[in-house]
């Protein structure tokens, strides 16, 4: 239970720093990082992190991509380790 806990502390910390990041390129307008790897990111159980990251930095908060997919990811995940646990 630990190493669930400890990895899910450190892909979040590590998804709300890639969206502080993300961020500063784009005022920068240096390369950026990929939608792709904000969304893998998130499915990989970060999700918690971009979603703090995009409003703690507003960074994609007109992006409806985001703004539904992010909490829609995040519903899923809840979901899913409740009916893990056996809540559900």
């Amino acid at each position: 239970m630990k190493i669930i806990i400890c990895y899910l502390f450190l892909i979040n910390l590590y998804a709300f720093f890639i969206m502080y990041f993300d961020k500063t390129k784009s005022k920068k307008r240096q390369f950026r990082i990929s939608e792709k790897k904000l969304f893998l990111t998130a499915i990989l159980f970060g999700s918690i992190g971009i979603y703090a990251g995009m409003y703690f930095f507003r960074h994609k908060t007109k992006h409806k991509k985001f703004t539904i997919g992010i909490p829609s990811i995040i519903l899923i995940q809840l979901f899913v380790f409740l009916k893990i646990i056996g809540k559900i």
